[in-house]
């Protein structure tokens, strides 16, 4: 059975301002490598027969320059991965037919052999009609991730029993020491599993409207919301196949110290100095930083923008982009 990957390439990756802005997304920049992470993700998923990248229409231009080799859907609505992919889905059945969708976010960060764990993936959506998710093993009990709560092993992959929201810092170390696994959002189904699962759902007035051919109603008729509540958590059969990868979803500026070798105690994206500083993620452009006597902090240098905050409050990034996009200016 042929598969189709599908890149989600909509989001602006908003706490990861100012490198991250209303026209330069999150997906178009290089934070783990010479190459934007549409790119790399797009390298990642050369075992698939087709490509396709799903966007909105002030991305698509870059997106297709970016990955040539894909087809570029342009959601008719922003509203969340739901939406975005029922609409992908929908879209590869009129194309391929009978196949697998392969679906991940293309902002995230990867190491190892990704490949291996996604065909097993696509192998089991195919063998069982079961809607799929890959779950990454946890190294610290992590407060912005979704958990995944295991039931029965088969052949390489396990039921899943649960999903479980994001957590506090204390309910996460006992689904941690549970053995639960991440929920890294990244799936594979047959269009066929997806829209059956997808029937009285938030996302059923757009999938119906979809066959009828009506992209502009149905996405009229559907709220925002995000394919794991909309159908993944609601799914009679999900399955889950545990990654031979290291991942993370590059969320906040704290998550570079995970992913980049440390200068001088540093985590340092750029140019950079640091004198009696430590602990410290530092991220620029074209600009020279240099810190003297501080420690813990983020200190991200782009365009004409500076932000500096401590980086236990690296999630606070949204409170100041929901301040400038009052003002338009994001």
């Amino acid at each position: 059975m042929e598969t189709a990957a599908v890149l989600l390439a909509g989001g602006t990756g908003t706490r990861l301002y100012p490198a991250s802005r209303s026209d330069r997304p999150k997906q178009f920049l290089a934070l783990d490598g010479d190459d934007s992470l549409l790119r790399r993700t797009a390298d990642r998923v050369a075992f698939a027969d087709h490509v396709y990248v799903v966007t909105r229409d002030a991305y698509a231009t870059e997106a297709r320059d970016i990955v040539p080799e894909a087809t570029v859907l342009v959601e008719p609505g922003g509203k969340d991965t739901g939406p975005a992919l029922a609409y992908a889905t929908h879209r590869v059945r009129e194309k391929h037919g009978d196949c697998v969708v392969f679906a991940t976010p293309s902002d995230h960060h990867v190491d190892g052999d990704f490949a291996s764990t996604a065909e097993r993936a696509c192998e089991v959506a195919a063998e069982t009609d079961a809607l799929v998710t890959v779950g990454v093993e946890p190294d610290r009990p992590a407060t912005g991730y979704g958990y995944l709560e295991l039931g029965a092993e088969r052949d390489g992959y396990a039921e899943v029993a649960s999903f479980r929201e994001k957590p506090d810092a204390e309910r996460a170390r006992d689904l941690v020491d549970a053995g639960c696994l991440w929920n890294a959002g990244i799936f594979a189904w047959t269009p066929d599993a997806f829209v059956a699962e997808s029937t009285g759902t938030p996302l059923e007035p757009l999938v119906d409207a979809l066959d009828r051919g009506d992209e502009e109603a149905g996405f009229r008729a559907v709220e925002s919301v995000s394919v794991d509540y909309a159908v993944m958590e609601r799914a009679d059969r999900v399955a889950c196949v545990p990654a031979e990868f290291g991942w993370d979803d590059l969320g906040t500026w704290d998550a570079l110290e995970r992913v980049l070798d440390a200068e001088d105690g540093n985590a340092v994206l750029g140019d950079a100095l640091g004198i009696d500083a430590a602990g410290n993620v530092v991220a620029s452009d074209d600009k020279h930083v240099s810190l003297v006597g501080v420690e813990d902090l983020v200190v991200a240098a782009y365009d004409d923008r500076v932000l500096v905050l401590p980086k236990e409050d690296a999630d606070r990034v949204r409170e100041v982009v929901a301040e400038l996009r009052g003002e338009d200016a994001f």
